[in-house]
């Protein structure tokens, strides 16, 4: 039996003026994971997040979190969930400790000066307890905010670009950090500008593009869009060159004549790279050297917003 999914999304459309910015917008998301929303600037993530958080209603469409219908439910819905936004939202006057006890306090938690305690040793900010927050790094200023944004246990967690402007250390330790709320069992869902984040947190990967789901699985399931290797085949000349272009034209191919190479597309088996390179020596073609391409989520990133694929829905293939 299939769980009911903590998120559930089904034909959402927004527009602001005649912008439409939302058309028929669907997904699941399940319990426990971390699902990631990606797109260009203006797609409309932040615009979805605004929906699923009660901050702004749909034009058309359902969409649930947690079992409650966001437009209909909008307590139940806040009870459940957690949003960060893409800017720390502490309050730069009151010190870390401060910061928590308040959220505590405002939320009805119990004991709020022990969760304080105990989520800046999770977060280590034990050091910086009684700093005020107007002195925190970027990346401090980002977990002190996560913290706060966990008291009362939410079952979702919505993170809007959490990472944007920190240095790469602190990038690495707000990974660790999303990782083990979705092993803590909380579900996280993540929009992002960086790819490489995405690839690496994601259990599912969503890409909005001109207001709908474009593509929508696993990262190796949207780089399978793509020709699974590529060989590139560089030559000493220009007629070399044009002789292995016109073999190989069964391949989907692409030629960088200033720097005589030949990027070759193939499905990555042994085989059929083995079969380029039997059809060039038969032809005695000499290939000055090579190199193998592994598709990345970039690749299928753009391929995706390029291409315009609508809904091309790879999960399980």
């Amino acid at each position: 039996m299939t769980a009911t999914p903590i998120i559930s999304v089904a034909n959402v459309r927004k527009s602001f003026k005649d912008t439409r910015v939302l058309k028929d917008v669907s997904f699941d998301v399940e319990k426990g994971t971390i699902f990631a929303l990606l797109g260009s600037n203006g797609a409309g993530k932040t615009t979805l997040i605004n929906i699923l958080t009660t901050l702004l209603k749909a034009d058309s469409g359902t969409a649930s979190v947690n079992g409650h219908d966001v437009s209909r439910k909008q307590n139940d819905v806040r009870k459940s969930i957690s949003l960060t936004g893409q800017f720390a939202a502490v309050d730069d006057i009151l010190t870390a400790r401060e910061n928590l006890e308040l959220i505590a306090t405002l939320r009805h938690v119990e004991s709020p000066s022990d969760v304080a305690s105990d989520l800046l040793k999770q977060f280590d900010l034990v050091e910086a307890a009684d700093r005020r927050a107007a002195t925190f790094s970027g990346g401090m200023r980002r977990r002190l905010d996560i913290a706060m944004s966990l008291i009362g246990d939410p079952e979702v967690i919505f993170l809007d670009e959490p990472t944007t402007g920190l240095d790469p250390q602190s990038r690495n330790a707000m990974w660790s950090t999303i990782q083990a709320l979705a092993k803590g069992g909380m579900t996280v869902f993540l929009t992002t500008q960086y790819l490489e984040e995405a690839d690496k947190l994601a259990d599912e990967i969503a890409i909005l593009n001109e207001g709908r789901i474009a593509a929508r699985g696993t990262s190796e399931e949207l780089k399978q869009l793509l020709a699974r290797g590529q060989i590139q085949l560089r030559f000493n000349d220009l007629e070399q060159l044009r002789v292995a272009a016109t073999l190989l034209n069964g391949y989907e191919q692409e030629e960088d004549r200033e720097v005589l190479s030949l990027t070759v597309a193939t499905d990555g088996s042994v085989a059929q790279v083995a079969h380029v390179f039997c059809e060039l020596q038969r032809a005695d073609v000499e290939v000055a050297g090579f190199s193998q391409k592994v598709p990345t989520l970039d690749d299928a990133f753009f391929k995706i917003i390029n291409g315009n694929e609508v809904d091309a829905d790879v999960r399980g293939s």
